[in-house]
């Protein structure tokens, strides 16, 4: 028994562009319905501009140098002091409260900078930071 091959049947040479037309209409209805959308205006309110934005806060420098001084934006000032005018710098609202920029020399005392992180977090600090020297 010898299987014979259909030599005459053959596979369509034409692509079936169907899918394809399917397709495009339903684009081109999506983008009929979307139109009319896309150009109807809404009404809005928009707030005018204030006079001017509050100032950015300043930050507070404070340099602790190896012989366990501390100056507060270049002046110096002692460690009993500290609170206090921490307390008074964080005395405004929680927008403009100022960051703390640690510059602690290499050779400083590991105490001195720990007692002033611990000032720094009882007057409620929140952005400290130390400054690195290259």
């Amino acid at each position: 028994m010898a299987f014979a091959s259909d030599t005459t049947h053959r596979g369509i040479a034409e692509m079936n562009i169907t899918p394809l037309v399917d397709v495009m209409l339903v684009l081109l209805v999506i983008f009929m319905v979307a139109a009319p959308v896309l150009t109807h205006r809404i009404p809005l309110d928009l707030p005018q501009a204030g006079p001017q934005s509050p100032a950015s806060p300043t930050g507070i420098d404070l340099r602790i140098d190896a012989a366990g001084e501390v100056f507060w934006n270049g002046t110096p000032t002692s460690f009993a002091a500290l609170p206090a005018r921490l307390a008074t710098a964080t005395q405004v609202d929680e927008a403009r409260m100022p960051a703390l920029r640690i510059d602690a020399s290499a050779d400083a005392d590991y105490g001195a900078v720990a007692r002033v992180l611990a000032m720094a977090r009882d007057a409620g600090i929140a952005r400290i930071g130390f400054v690195r020297h290259r």
